[in-house]
C-alpha cells in the first residue's frame, strides 16, 4: 500500500503530508480547497503527464514523494524491476519514490534511491495503483475500452488466447505486407537485385579471405626489403653461432658462454654461489642456441623472388578495388557480400516464391481465423459471468431492478481492417480478434437494452463503474485503488450503498476516495480534510487527519454546510454509527 504521500508546491498546496492507512482513506474538503491536487499529485508520482501550469511560482518546482510498502507477488515484481534498474528498496522492504516538476516543465524522477526515467514510475504505478475518476467513466463508454475491460475480467487463460491471437495476426499481416510489397515494387526490386548481383560477382571473382589484406601487406614489405633483412639476419647468426665469413679464431656467443660456464663450474667447490651463476649461463646458452636455429630457418625461408612480389602487387590492387567500392577493408567487403546475399533473398520476386508466400499467407490467415474464433467463444463465456456479477453489485447500489448485458458482436466487415471468415461469418479482424464488445444497461423492467452512453444517467454511470471495479477487485488487480468523485450525481440511499461497497473493497485493497458525500465519507477508516487558508495574499491549502468530534463536524459541514449545527452533528454521528456497524465483517 501507499503509506505516505507528501506534496510540495503543487497548485494551492504549499507543503502537506498525507498519512495513509490500509483500508479506506477518504479525502474531503470545500470546493476549490485542493482535493484535485491530491489526485494530481498521485498521478505525477506514478508517471503521469506533468503540467507546468500547476507548479507554484514560489519555490518554482513541485515535488511529490511517496513510500510504498508491498507484499506478495506485487512486491517481488516491483522490487525485481527496481533492482534491475539500479535502485534498491529500503532495509525494511519499503520503496521510496519521488517526482519533481519545475515551472519550466522539466521533470525528474527518483525510485529506490536512484534517479530513474519517469517511465519507470509508470511501470511501478501500473502494478500498484489504479485511479478511477469521471474521465475513466467516459473512457468506459468507448467500445475498445469495454472490450479491454471484458478481456481483463476473463482471466489468465483468456489472456493467453489473446496473446496467441495477437502473435498470429502479427505474423500474418507481416507476410501479407511483404507479399504486397514484392508485387507492387517488382521493378525496383529487380533493379536493386541486379546491382547486388554485379557486386557479388565481382567479389566472388576476387574471392577475398578474412584478414588477407594485412597478410599481403606484411609479405610485400618483407620482399621489398629482402636484402636488408638478409644482411641483418646473417650478421646476427654469425655473432651467436659463427659461420659464413667467420675465421677459426673468432669466438661466437655460444663458445663464449660455454667457456664462462665451465670456468665458474670449476670454482663451485670453493663458492657455491658461482655454481648458481653457472646454471644461469647454461640457460642463456640454450636460449642462444634456439635463436641460432631460428635465424637459420628465417634465412632459408627468406624469399627475394621478383615474380612473387609482382603477384602480391596485383592481388593487393584487386583487393583495393573492392575496398574502394564496398567497405574500408577486406573483412568489411566479406560482410557486405553476406548482407547482399541476404538482401537478394528478400528481393526475390520469382513466381515460385510468390506462390509459396501465397500459400503461407493462406495458412496463417486460417490460423488467425481459428484462434480468433476461440477467442470470441471465450469472450462470450466471460460476458455472461461478467454481466451477472455486475448486475448483482448494482442491486446493492440501489439499482435493484437494473441489469447489465455484455454483447459480444462480430466486427462488421468493410472497414479499414482486413476481413476473414470467423466461425462462418466474414468479420473485420485486428490484433485483438474479430469482436466488438458493448456494455448495455436495462435500467428497469420493460426498459430497452441500451448502450451505456445512451441508457445511463450520470449517477447510474457512476454506480455501474463502481460495480465493475468491485467485480474486478475480486479477481486481483493493483493493491491500491483511487476513486476521484466517482459518486458525482448520486445521493440518498445510493450514496450509502456506494460507501458500503467502497468499504467492502477496502477489506482486500487500500482505497483512497475523494468525495463530497458524507454518506461515503462516514465509512472511512481514516478521514483526511483538505482545508484552504485565505488569510494572506495567496490562497494555500493543507491536509489534516480528523477524528472523533472533528470528524462529526466535517460530516455536518458536508451534510448542511453548518459544521457547528447541533442537529447536523447529531445526524453525522448517526451516520458514523451506522457506517461502523456496516464495516464489521
Amino acid at each position: 500500500m501507499l503509506e505516505e504521500l507528501r506534496i510540495t508546491g503543487l497548485g494551492v498546496i504549499v507543503d502537506t503530508t498525507l498519512p495513509l492507512t490500509g483500508g479506506m482513506n477518504v479525502i474531503t474538503g470545500e470546493t476549490g480547497a485542493g482535493k484535485t491536487m491530491v489526485v494530481t499529485g498521485l498521478g505525477l508520482l506514478f508517471g503521469g503527464r506533468a503540467d507546468a501550469g500547476r507548479v507554484r511560482a514560489e519555490p518554482g518546482r513541485a515535488v511529490v514523494e511517496g513510500r510504498l510498502r508491498l507484499d506478495g507477488r506485487v512486491a517481488e515484481a516491483v522490487h525485481a524491476r527496481i533492482t534491475d534498474a539500479g535502485g534498491e528498496p529500503d532495509e525494511d522492504g519499503s520503496v521510496l519514490l519521488s517526482r519533481t516538476v519545475t515551472v519550466e516543465g522539466r521533470s525528474r524522477a527518483h525510485l529506490g534511491g536512484r534517479s530513474m526515467p519517469v517511465s519507470m514510475l509508470g511501470e511501478v504505478g501500473e502494478q500498484v495503483v489504479a485511479v478511477h475518476g469521471q474521465s475513466d467513466q467516459l473512457r468506459l463508454l468507448r467500445p475498445a475500452e469495454q472490450r479491454a475491460a471484458l478481456d481483463r475480467f476473463a482471466g489468465p487463460e483468456h489472456e493467453k488466447l489473446l496473446d496467441a491471437t495477437r502473435e498470429a495476426y502479427t505474423q500474418w499481416r507481416r507476410l501479407v505486407d511483404d507479399l504486397a510489397d514484392r508485387r507492387r515494387n517488382a521493378r525496383e526490386r529487380h533493379q536493386e537485385a541486379d546491382l547486388l548481383r554485379l557486386g557479388l560477382d565481382e567479389i566472388t571473382r576476387v574471392d577475398p579471405q578474412p584478414g588477407e589484406d594485412d597478410e599481403l601487406k606484411a609479405e610485400a614489405q618483407r620482399l621489398e626489403h629482402a636484402e636488408g633483412l638478409r644482411t641483418a639476419a646473417q650478421l646476427a647468426h654469425q655473432c651467436v653461432a659463427g659461420g659464413l665469413e667467420a675465421t677459426d679464431d673468432t669466438p661466437d656467443a655460444s663458445t663464449l658462454l660455454g667457456t664462462a660456464r665451465r670456468t665458474l663450474e670449476a670454482q663451485t667447490g670453493t663458492d657455491p654461489a658461482l655454481g648458481e651463476l653457472a646454471a644461469r649461463l647454461e640457460e642463456a646458452a640454450t636460449l642462444v642456441a634456439d635463436v641460432s636455429v631460428e635465424l637459420s630457418t628465417y634465412l632459408a625461408g627468406l624469399d627475394a623472388d621478383p615474380a612473387r612480389l609482382q603477384v602480391l602487387y596485383e592481388r593487393r590492387a584487386a583487393l583495393r578495388a573492392l575496398t574502394r567500392k564496398y567497405a574500408d577493408d577486406v573483412d568489411g567487403v566479406i560482410a557486405w557480400a553476406d548482407r547482399a546475399r541476404t538482401r537478394l533473398a528478400d528481393l526475390d520476386t520469382s513466381d515460385e516464391l510468390l506462390d509459396e508466400l501465397d500459400r503461407e499467407a493462406s495458412r496463417l490467415a486460417g490460423e488467425v481465423a481459428e484462434v480468433a474464433g476461440r477467442l470470441s467463444a471465450s469472450r462470450q463465456e466471460a460476458a455472461v459471468r461478467f454481466a451477472e456479477q455486475v448486475t448483482v453489485e448494482l442491486a446493492g447500489l440501489a439499482m435493484p431492478h437494473a441489469r447489465v448485458e455484455v454483447a459480444v458482436l462480430p466486427r462488421p466487415a468493410g472497414r479499414a481492417e482486413p476481413t476473414l471468415p470467423v466461425n462462418g461469418v466474414e468479420v473485420g479482424v485486428g490484433p485483438d480478434g474479430g469482436d466488438e464488445v458493448e456494455l448495455r444497461l436495462l435500467a428497469h423492467p420493460g426498459a430497452p437494452s441500451l448502450p451505456l452512453q445512451r441508457g445511463a444517467s450520470g449517477g447510474e454511470l457512476s454506480r455501474v463503474m463502481l460495480a465493475i471495479e468491485v467485480v474486478f477487485a475480486g479477481s486481483g488487480g493493483p493493491p491500491t485503488l483511487v476513486f476521484d468523485e466517482v459518486d458525482a450525481g448520486v445521493g440518498g440511499q445510493a450514496a450509502v450503498e456506494i460507501g458500503r461497497r467502497l468499504a467492502r473493497l477496502a477489506r482486500s485493497h487500500q482505497v483512497l476516495v475523494v468525495t463530497h458525500l458524507p454518506q461515503v465519507a462516514a465509512f472511512a477508516d481514516r478521514h483526511l480534510v483538505v482545508a484552504k487558508d485565505t488569510g494572506g495574499a495567496v490562497t494555500t491549502s493543507g491536509v489534516r487527519v480528523v477524528e472523533d468530534t472533528e470528524r462529526a463536524r466535517e460530516l455536518a459541514r458536508m451534510l448542511a454546510g453548518l459544521p457547528d449545527s447541533d442537529l447536523g452533528i447529531a445526524h453525522a454521528e448517526e451516520l458514523l454509527v451506522v457506517a461502523a456497524r456496516e464495516r464489521r465483517p
